[in-house]
């Protein structure tokens, strides 16, 4: 099954047709059903190994990772090759609202990295952390319904990807020259006429797929936090960011 281009669609339009298609033509893979997440697909593994290959993973000490399914191979391999990774905690909740995995931790600790790349196993035996804890984080992956070879990405609609690249460059931590990339199946890759970026949406560099790599050629130049599109009520529900408006706003740490 394809998407035949229809023009321009509302995002929670395309996430449904994404996921259906993946559905449909027997891609999807554990967990069921693929929908409201980002799905994971056959060929994530394969996909991951092509990431690998690229310059700017191999180059990268850090990365800064989406926990979901699809990515758990690329997390894998991070970790195998001395890598630093980093997840953040399930919506910034916490007062160090990043887990960092360190592979040299934990093999010292006789802990799995395999296991500790999991979703549960990050919870486990990952080590809170502040952004001002945090390395400069050279690479970015994350998880995408769809994306366009332009680099625009449409996630599962929370916008937590965005925010984290946001924080994360308030901190100094990510930069617009930092790569950001995405592991999908060829089916989530979708023409360019079908989405309209927000302003805050994070451009992808990267688009890899179990047979091919896309370099989009997209800009970011401005990457920080919009805090006049972030709403209140998401704003005081993150510790870190709550404490960073009210400094911003003259009101103390």
């Amino acid at each position: 099954m394809t998407l035949v281009p229809t023009g321009r669609m509302e995002k929670q339009a395309l996430r449904e047709r994404v996921w259906t298609a993946l559905e449909r033509a027997g891609e999807a893979r554990f967990p069921f059903p693929p929908h409201d997440r980002i799905p994971n697909f056959a060929g994530s593994r394969e996909a991951a190994d092509r990431l690998a290959d690229h310059p700017a993973w191999t180059r990268a000490d850090a990365v800064k990772a989406n926990p979901d399914a699809p990515q758990l191979p690329a997390r894998r391999r991070a970790l195998r090759e001395g890598k630093t990774v980093y997840v953040a905690v399930p919506r910034l909740r916490d007062e160090q609202p990043f887990l960092e995995l360190d592979p040299d931790r934990l093999t010292a600790a006789g802990v799995d990295t395999d296991d500790a790349a999991t979703i549960g196993g990050s919870s486990d035996h990952g080590v809170p952390v502040h952004p001002d804890e945090m390395p400069p984080v050279e690479f970015v992956l994350s998880g995408s319904v769809a994306v366009t070879e332009s680099g625009a990405r449409v996630g599962k609609g929370e916008g937590f990807a965005d925010l984290e690249f946001a924080l994360l460059a308030a901190f100094d931590r990510v930069d617009g020259d930092t790569t950001v990339a995405t592991t999908v199946h060829p089916m989530q890759v979708v023409p360019d006429s079908f989405v309209a970026p927000d302003p805050h949406d994070v451009a992808l560099d990267l688009v890899v797929t179990s047979d091919r790599v896309v370099g989009t050629g997209a800009r970011r130049d401005d990457v920080g936090i919009d805090w006049s599109q972030l709403p209140a009520e998401k704003r005081e529900a993150i510790p870190v960011l709550a404490r960073r408006y009210a400094a911003r706003n003259g009101d103390g740490e």
